[in-house]
């Protein structure tokens, strides 16, 4: 069910819970949840988010799910988590204090459940909470305990720089690493 306008603004900083279990082979985390996505407590939720397709095509999972479907990502080794748990309108509207106290959750989730691969979605805000400025996609050779660290374009329909078979092809070198 589609939110309404009311629904979408009473959604901004609200969070929404974790997809997350001991052992992933690769747990995702966005920037932040965007109103959509809080509003229906759904990962990638906002209809034209590339997130989903991306993941299909790259060959994580056997078909497209839905995000209503995001607990069986845990059935692949998969899951979702974000960087900034307040939810907003756009990822700009996060402080610099809000991104580098998000990576400091992110790193105590990491080091609690221990996932083979984090990979974030969006080099701009990984560059700012994790105080990386010249980061670039794919392995990044800090690592968080155990935990290898891969970026990746954001996969929202507002990032125009990245077709959809150009972010599938950068899920795909992931994929191809994380032994999925």
């Amino acid at each position: 069910m589609k939110p309404t306008k009311e629904q979408l603004a009473a959604a901004a900083d609200r969070t929404i819970p974790d997809v997350i279990a001991p052992g992933l082979a690769v747990l995702f985390s966005g920037i932040n949840p965007g109103l959509y996505s809080a509003a229906t407590g759904r990962h990638f939720a906002r209809p034209g988010n590339r997130f989903w397709p991306a993941l299909h095509r790259s060959g994580f999972t056997p078909r497209q799910l839905r995000p209503d479907e995001q607990e069986e990502l845990l059935g692949f080794g998969l899951g979702i988590t974000n960087v900034a748990e307040r939810a907003t309108a756009r990822a700009e509207e996060l402080s610099t204090a809000e991104l580098v106290a998000g990576a400091g959750r992110l790193t105590a989730k990491v080091r609690r459940y221990r996932p083979r691969w984090l990979a974030v979605v969006g080099v701009t805000a990984y560059r700012t909470a994790f105080s990386r400025p010249k980061a670039t996609f794919g392995a990044q050779p800090e690592r968080i305990g155990t935990t290898r660290i891969w970026v990746l374009p954001n996969p929202s329909g507002l990032n125009a720089h990245y077709t959809p078979d150009a972010l599938a092809a950068e899920f795909t070198l992931l994929r191809g690493v994380a032994g999925r």
